[in-house]
This record gives structure tokens, C-alpha cells and sequence, in this order.
């Protein structure tokens, strides 16, 4: 069961970086605290070099990786954006309809349709969504989707979702076609160097930006670092639906975060559509 551990501490590493870019974001653009996930997560990371050996790399991990990268930072900053605009307990959980996009384009491209136990996690992912916003129940049973369409953080990470549905099975690729552990170190390096002129181009944060925050940025890439070292941990250790389905627990912990450090309301509701919606996770990934 150590891949259990694992992926439970890197569900809890990811909702750590989550909410501590969020109390960074309210002095900071969202493309300053997208660059500090990358770059500030890649001094730990070199800490795994010693344990890293490269591998033959093939023209399929280089095209790959080449169309990743413009993917990757258009989700790095509208998933930034998102936190910065609305509470985490109303943006995180709906990171949770990924795999409703991965069914949704393996129907697109292969004509795959989900078997029952997928319908079922999808029907559960969608009334988890309902859940997050039921307060706004009095004003009619449709009030709580409507109430999605007005949080723009909520609207942002359903984009989101939807990109990762992509993105996932292209990392897929490139991991088969080099290692876990060389992918991570290679992908984070590669990810902050061409993010950066787009931070210097939107923001101009001069050097004291990065200086005066240094503290803050360095508690973000550190369990950002962490997030990504036990993933690969537990991704050699088991199956990736099992891993995957655990990591998703973030969104538990995200809520947690928004109702100690944030302050937010209607929690006791969003951990019940929380819980719902990692529940239909589990049902499509391990069913």
C-alpha cells in the first residue's frame, strides 16, 4: 500500500501548492505564480538527478513534448486564474470532470462509449457539481448550474479539465517514449524557460518581485516539487487509474484549505459535492 501513501501526500502536496499560490495571487499576476509553480519546484527536483538516468530519446518524445508545451502553459494560467478569481472550494472539485472529457474524446476519436460503471461516475461527477452551489437551490432547481455559469473560477477550470483530457494522454505518450522521473525534471525546465518571456512581456515584475516574494514562492515550488516526485513515485508502483483516482482527493483538501485559510463559505455543502464528485472519479478510473 505504499503507492497509496504516496499518492494520498501527493494529492495533499498539490492542494498545499493550490492555496498558497492562492494567498500569493492576491499581490501577484497569474502569470508571475504560473512561472513560480515551474521554476521554483525545479531546485528540488535537481535533487533527484543523482537517482535519474537519461534515456534514448525518439522523434515521437520530441514532437510530443513540442505540442504539449503551448497546451501546458494555456492551462498554467487560466488554472491560476481561476483560484485568483473565485474560492477554491468552488474551482478545485471541478477538476474532477476530466475523466467526463476523456470519455467525451475517446467517443470524438476512437467511437468509444463508457460501460455502465462509467454512465454511473459521470451521473455522480455531475450531481457533485449540483452539490458545490445547492445554497442556491431556493431560487429554482436549475439555480445551482446557473450558479456555475456566474463563477467565472469555476468556468476557467472546466476549460481546464477539459485541456488535461487532452494533455494527459499526450504525457502519456511522452513518459512511454522517455521515464517518469527524466520526463518531470525535463518537462518542468522546459515549461518555466518558455513561460518566463511571457511573464517579463505581461507582468514586468522586475527584480524585486521575485525578490521581496522569495519566501512565498519558494513554499509553493516546494510542494509543487513534492507533488510531482511522489506522483512519479507512485505512478511506478501501480497502475495509473489507481493513482490517479487517489490524487484526486486534492479536491477534498482544496475545500479544507478554502474554509481555514480563506475563510469561505457554504463548506459543509462543496466537501459533500467534493466527496461525491472523487466518487464518480473512482467509478470511471477503476471500474
Amino acid at each position: 500500500m505504499l503507492w497509496f501513501i504516496y499518492a494520498l501526500l501527493c494529492a495533499f502536496s498539490l492542494a498545499t501548492a493550490d492555496a498558497f499560490s492562492k494567498k500569493t495571487l492576491e499581490a501577484s499576476g497569474a502569470y508571475l505564480i504560473a512561472w513560480v509553480r515551474w521554476a521554483y519546484a525545479f531546485p528540488f527536483l535537481l535533487l533527484t538527478l543523482p537517482f535519474i538516468s537519461i534515456p534514448q530519446l525518439d522523434s515521437t518524445f520530441f514532437g510530443v513534448t513540442l505540442i504539449l508545451l503551448p497546451l501546458e502553459i494555456t492551462t498554467a494560467v487560466l488554472y491560476v486564474k481561476a483560484i485568483k478569481d473565485s474560492p477554491l472550494s468552488l474551482t478545485i472539485p471541478f477538476l474532477a470532470t476530466t475523466p467526463v472529457f476523456t470519455i467525451l474524446t475517446s467517443f470524438l476519436i476512437l467511437e468509444e462509449l463508457p460501460d455502465r460503471s462509467g454512465t454511473s461516475g459521470i451521473i455522480l461527477i455531475g450531481m457533485g457539481a449540483y452539490l458545490l452551489n445547492v445554497h442556491t437551490g431556493k431560487a429554482g432547481i436549475l439555480a445551482p448550474i446557473k450558479a456555475i455559469k456566474r463563477e467565472r473560477g469555476s468556468v476557467l477550470m472546466l476549460i481546464v479539465a477539459f485541456i488535461f483530457s487532452i494533455t494527459s494522454n499526450l504525457g502519456k505518450v511522452a513518459i512511454q517514449h522517455s521515464s517518469p522521473a527524466f520526463f518531470a525534471l525535463c518537462y518542468d525546465a522546459l515549461l518555466s524557460v518558455v513561460i518566463f518571456p511571457l511573464v517579463l512581456l505581461r507582468e514586468k515584475p522586475g527584480f524585486s518581485g521575485f525578490i521581496l516574494k522569495g519566501r512565498a514562492f519558494l513554499v509553493i515550488g516546494f510542494f509543487y516539487a513534492l507533488m510531482i516526485i511522489f506522483h512519479n513515485l507512485a505512478i511506478t508502483l501501480v497502475e495509473v487509474p489507481y493513482m490517479i483516482s487517489v490524487k484526486r482527493t486534492s479536491l477534498i483538501f482544496s475545500v479544507l484549505y478554502g474554509a481555514v485559510l480563506f475563510k469561505e463559505a457554504y463548506i459543509k455543502e462543496r466537501i459533500i459535492g467534493s466527496m461525491v464528485m472523487v466518487a464518480g472519479v473512482i467509478l470511471i478510473t477503476l471500474f
